[in-house]
């Protein structure tokens, strides 16, 4: 197997929770139902500090260089994330601070090992972000507000080179069958871990999974 081909498997597997984790009702998930500029740009500022979070604590215990090196990219990548969301909340939301955590990254720092890490972090959970990166670029067309559309299209360009690093290096870390099948189970569970958050936030918002698409 090579990298794209492990592309189009997981996302052939999990297209289902990958459409819906990219629909409109996303952005209900994540404001609890009141998807307003300053709680949207929160909450994608929140996403990031937690991937920069997670890629840190990664790239200090890996031992391969060049798996370390992109874990280490990919945080400083989230880093400079955080700061350019941040700088794009309105005035009256001065001063936040971005909130760590959730289940998506509970699930990312249980993994151990390079070839689980790289394909849940890197490839798993790059999926997910560019979908969320793509309904905020809707949100805000949506919204006419071009600026911070053309960030979150920016963003997602720069997720979608970290997801193709990640589906390299796994090409190499990959020696065996076996090492595939793991491959594509932790990155098909993190889609799924995302997609229950997703649809666990709906109901607490008092609104029905099965009603939205």
């Amino acid at each position: 197997m090579d990298g794209g081909t492990f592309r189009d498997r997981v996302q052939a597997a999990k297209s289902t929770e990958l459409d819906r984790l990219g629909s409109a009702s996303l952005l209900a998930a994540l404001t609890d139902a009141d998807p307003t500029t300053r709680r949207v740009l929160e909450a994608a500022a929140d996403s990031e500090h937690a991937a920069h979070t997670t890629f840190s604590r990664w790239a200090v215990d890996e031992d391969d260089e060049r798996v370390r090196q992109a874990f280490e990219d990919v945080a400083d990548r989230e880093q400079e994330h955080r700061r350019r969301v941040l700088a794009a909340l309105p005035a009256s939301a001065s001063g936040y601070e971005p909130h760590d955590g959730g289940p998506l990254h509970e699930y990312l720092r249980g993994r151990e090992g390079a070839i689980h890490r790289v394909a849940a972090g890197m490839v798993g959970r790059g999926l997910v972000a560019e979908r969320t990166h793509s309904r905020l670029v809707s949100f805000f067309v949506d919204a006419g507000d071009s600026r911070r559309a053309d960030l979150f299209r920016e963003l997602r360009a720069e997720t979608e080179a970290g997801t193709e690093r990640g589906l390299d290096l796994l090409t190499t870390l990959c020696e065996t069958d076996g090492d595939w099948t793991d491959a594509r189970a932790v990155a098909e569970y993190t889609i799924q871990v995302a997609y229950d958050d997703y649809v666990d936030a709906l109901r607490e918002a008092d609104i029905d999974p099965a009603a939205v698409h």
